[in-house]
């Protein structure tokens, strides 16, 4: 049980990230995870070359410790998929993030319900591989059919839980998309 509940939770916490790079129109620090820069023949993240801050609601403030990186890390985001134009000022990057269309907030539901859903999966997956050791231990002797029925309603009731939490991650992040 303590397996599967470890399985199900890293599920989760792997939604919660993906989430946090879905841009929402507001600026959020997390959507540069992705976006790695050559420093020294090093794919590198941004976060472990240059101070990343939010001084506004729809902008990201990138300063290199080095600034000869100013360049490469300008280059990066432009490869990226992130969609974003860096204003390189010569000192610092800056990202500003336009306001999101109604169209395109509703393509970015779409996305994350697509994750959502994928993540749904992944723990009923690990339902059915729960259920199949419960099955197991049953033929070989391991647990008796009372223990059986009691360990498959702990399974299902387990996976309940965590598809509510996907759900209500789900429509935090829908609400955040939908009402900026």
């Amino acid at each position: 049980m303590k397996e599967l509940e470890d399985k199900m939770r890293k599920t989760i916490e792997k939604l919660a990230e993906s989430f946090a790079e879905v841009r929402a129109g507001r600026a959020n620090p997390a959507i540069l995870n992705k976006v790695n820069v050559e420093y020294y023949g090093v794919p590198t993240p941004i976060s472990q070359m240059a101070g990343i801050s939010v001084p506004e609601a729809r902008m990201i403030v990138i300063q290199p410790w080095d600034m000869s990186t100013l360049k490469d890390i300008e280059k990066a985001i432009l490869a990226s998929d992130i969609g974003l134009n860096p204003n390189n000022d010569g000192k610092v990057i800056r990202l500003n993030f336009p306001e999101l269309t109604e169209a395109r907030r509703k393509e970015l539901v779409k996305d994350i319900k697509k994750m959502a859903e994928e993540s749904k999966v992944s723990v009923r997956n690990i339902r059915r591989d729960g259920m199949e050791k419960i099955k197991t231990d049953l033929k070989n002797g391991d647990i008796t059919e009372d223990e059986k029925a009691k360990s498959e309603d702990n399974v299902q009731k387990l996976t309940d839980k965590y598809v509510a939490e996907i759900d209500k991650i789900l429509e935090t992040k829908e609400k955040e998309i939908l009402n900026i």
